[in-house]
C-alpha cells in the first residue's frame, strides 16, 4: 500500500531536469506526468515518510492521522479574534500522498462560476469551467462508468473513466441521514445525483476517493506505476531547506533571478540538487509560501525582519489566505441509530471491526462526513453559498470521545468567504512552523452568513421528516437568536474544515499581489512554478482536493509543452 524510494545513487551534487517539491495531492500527479516522458529525469521530494501507516488506508483512520506527528505537521493557527481568541489545530499531511492521506476523501469539484471567475482574474480562458472539465476527467476513474457501455451520455459528458483517481459511492447509509436529506428537500433544497456537473446545489450522499472500501490516496494512484520508471526518483523523509537561485546576472541588471535547484537535508547531510529545466512547488497553501519566504521570495520588509536576504520582493507571497470555516451544530435525537450508540460498547466496536474485516463496509469504511447539501444562506445570493457536511455522530471537539447520547452533527460552511488571512515566518529556521493567521469572520459579510447559516440549519432540522426523532439543539443552543448572539457562538464553535488556499495566488503581472501568472510561473523568477491550492485566487465552492489535482494536471501539460 505504500510507495518507496527507488533511488540507488549518491545524491550529492546530482541534477535532474525537474524537481518537484512535495509528494502530496498535486506533487504525486505532477511527478507522474513529467516522468511519463523517458527523456525527463524527475526528482520528487517529500519531507514526510512513507505512507505505510495502516490508519492512512482504513477510511476511518483519519481520526488517528490528524494531530499525529507521524502523518501531520501539527500546525496551529495564531489566536484568532473572529474565533473569540481561540487557536485551532491546522492539519496538513506529512507523508506520501500529503493531505490526500489524511483528508475526508470527498470528491468535489466546486462550481463552474469558480473557474469562470479565475479566468476573468487572470485574463486567460484556459481556466474557464469548460476548459477545466477535461483536466478533471483526464485522471478520473468514476464508478458510474464501470458498466459496459460506460454509463449514459450525461455521465460521460461530466466524468472520466480509466484514469488513476478512483471515485466511488459510499459503502454505507444511515436512516437518520436519509431523513435529514428528506428534511432538506422539504426545506427547499432539491435532490441531486451528482454534485460535480458545474452547479452543486442539492442534497445527496457524497462520493468518495476510495477503492473497495480502502482510502485511495495520490501516492497509490500516481506513484505506484511511476516508481517503476528508471527516470523517476523519489526522496521521502527529506526536508527542503530553501530554493537556490542564480542572481549574478540579475544583480548586474540582466533578466531576472533563476531558480537553479533546492537545498535539502537528506540522511543527515545538507546538499544542493540542481534542476536543469524547472523546479515545481507542490508543497501546498501553507508549505509553498513558507518555503518561498525562507528562500528570500516574498514581502521584502518581512523577510528583512527575519534576517533573510531578499532575492525578489513579491508582496503577495503568504497573503490572501482563505479557508472554509465550519460551524458545527449538534442535535440530540431519539429513536435513531447513530455511531454514538453503536460505538459505546465493546460488542458494538467489535461488530464494527468484524463488518469491515469481512466486507469492507460499515462505520470503518465511512468518510468523516457522509451526507452533503449545498444551498443559499439567504435570498441575497443567486448561487449556493453554503455547504453542509452531515454526520451520524457528535462530540465536543475533534479527538474527544463521542457524546454518551444519540446525536447527529450538521456542519455548515460559507463557501465563498470574504475574510483573508496570511502565512508568515516565525523564524528563519526551516524546521520551525510558520505563523498561520486565517482571520476568520473578519468581515461583516462573513459574520452575517455565519448567523444566517445557523438559521438555515434550524429550518432543515425543524421539518416534518425529522419530527419522529424529536431533535434537540445541543450546540449552539436554541436560546441564541440574534445576529450578534449567533455570530459570537459561531466564533465559539467554528473550526477549520482544512481547505487553505490562495497564498500564492495567480493573477496578471499588473496585480502587485499576484504571485504566479496564468500558467503558474512565479512572477519575476525564471525556472520556478507553483502548482497547488495556493495558486487559487479565490477558494472553490466545496472541498479543495479535486480542484488541486486539476491544477496539477494543467500545470504538468504546460510544463511539458514548454520543453518540447
Amino acid at each position: 500500500m505504500s510507495a518507496t524510494n527507488n533511488d540507488k545513487r549518491s545524491f550529492d551534487k546530482c541534477s535532474f531536469d525537474y524537481i518537484v517539491v512535495g509528494a502530496g495531492t498535486a506533487g504525486c500527479l505532477m511527478a507522474n506526468r513529467l516522468s511519463a516522458d523517458p527523456n525527463n529525469r524527475v526528482l520528487l521530494i517529500e519531507a514526510g515518510g512513507r505512507d505505510n501507516y495502516h490508519w492512512i488506508h482504513v477510511p476511518v483512520g483519519y481520526l488517528y492521522c490528524i494531530n499525529n506527528p507521524r502523518t501531520d505537521w501539527l500546525f496551529k493557527t495564531e489566536p484568532d479574534a473572529g474565533l473569540n481568541g481561540r487557536s485551532l489545530i491546522y492539519p496538513r499531511g506529512k507523508t506520501l500522498g500529503g493531505c490526500s492521506s489524511i483528508n475526508g476523501m470527498i470528491y468535489m469539484r466546486g462550481q463552474a462560476r469558480d473557474y469562470d471567475h479565475w479566468a476573468e482574474v487572470v485574463g486567460c480562458g484556459e481556466w474557464r469551467w469548460e476548459n477545466c472539465l477535461p483536466d478533471f476527467k483526464r485522471h478520473e476513474n468514476h464508478y458510474r462508468l464501470d458498466a459496459e457501455g460506460h454509463g449514459d451520455a450525461a455521465h460521460r459528458d461530466f466524468h472520466g473513466h480509466g484514469g488513476e483517481w478512483r471515485v466511488e459511492k459510499q459503502r454505507l447509509s444511515w436512516p437518520v441521514l436519509d431523513d435529514v436529506a428528506a428534511a432538506a428537500e422539504e426545506a427547499g433544497i432539491p435532490r441531486t445525483e451528482d454534485f460535480n456537473r458545474g452547479c452543486n446545489e442539492g442534497v445527496a450522499y457524497f462520493e468518495v476517493n476510495q477503492r473497495n472500501g480502502w482510502r485511495w490516496n495520490t501516492s497509490k494512484a500516481f506513484l505506484r506505476g511511476a516508481l517503476k520508471r528508471p527516470n523517476f526518483t523519489l526522496w521521502h523523509s527529506t526536508q527542503v531547506n530553501r530554493l537556490c537561485f542564480d542572481t549574478a546576472g540579475f544583480n548586474a541588471g540582466q533578466d531576472q533571478p533563476r531558480c537553479r535547484g533546492v537545498e535539502v537535508v537528506r540522511e543527515g547531510a545538507v546538499v544542493e540538487v540542481a534542476a536543469l529545466k524547472e523546479v515545481v512547488l507542490c508543497a501546498g497553501a501553507i508549505g509553498s509560501p513558507h518555503l518561498l519566504q525562507l528562500s528570500g521570495v516574498g514581502p521584502a520588509a518581512h523577510l528583512r525582519e527575519q534576517g533573510i536576504e531578499v532575492v525578489h520582493d513579491l508582496p503577495g507571497v503568504g497573503e490572501n489566505l482563505q479557508d472554509h470555516l465550519q460551524i458545527r451544530s449538534v442535535y440530540r435525537v431519539s429513536k435513531a441509530k447513530t455511531l454514538n450508540a453503536i460505538a459505546s460498547t465493546l460488542w458494538g466496536k467489535a461488530g464494527i471491526g468484524w463488518e469491515y474485516l469481512m466486507r469492507r463496509t460499515g462505520p470503518m469504511s465511512m468518510a468523516p462526513s457522509q451526507l452533503g447539501a449545498f444551498t443559499r444562506s439567504s435570498e441575497a445570493y443567486a448561487h449556493p453559498n453554503l455547504q453542509y457536511h452531515v454526520q451520524p455522530l457528535s462530540l465536543e471537539a475533534f479527538g474527544q470521545p463521542l457524546h454518551p447520547y444519540p446525536a447527529i452533527t450538521a456542519s455548515v460552511c460559507n463557501l465563498n468567504p470574504s475574510s483573508r488571512g496570511r502565512v508568515r515566518l516565525k523564524s528563519r529556521d526551516p524546521a520551525a512552523p510558520p505563523m498561520i493567521m486565517p482571520n476568520y469572520l473578519s468581515t461583516e459579510e462573513d459574520r452575517q452568513v455565519a448567523a444566517d447559516s445557523l438559521r438555515v440549519t434550524r429550518r432543515i432540522m425543524g421539518q416534518a421528516a425529522m419530527a419522529k426523532y424529536a431533535p434537540e439543539e445541543v450546540k449552539p443552543g436554541p436560546q441564541y437568536q440574534s445576529d450578534e448572539e449567533l455570530t459570537r457562538l459561531a466564533g465559539d464553535i467554528g473550526t477549520t474544515i482544512f481547505h487553505p488556499v490562495g497564498t500564492t495566488a495567480m493573477g496578471r503581472s499588473s496585480d502587485p499581489m499576484a504571485v504566479v501568472d496564468a500558467r503558474l510561473r512565479v512572477h519575476g523568477i525564471s525556472g520556478l512554478r507553483i502548482a497547488d491550492a495556493g495558486i487559487m485566487p479565490t477558494i472553490t465552492s466545496g472541498n479543495t482536493n479535486s480542484p488541486t489535482l486539476m491544477i496539477a494536471e494543467k500545470a504538468a501539460r504546460w510544463i511539458l509543452e514548454a520543453s518540447s
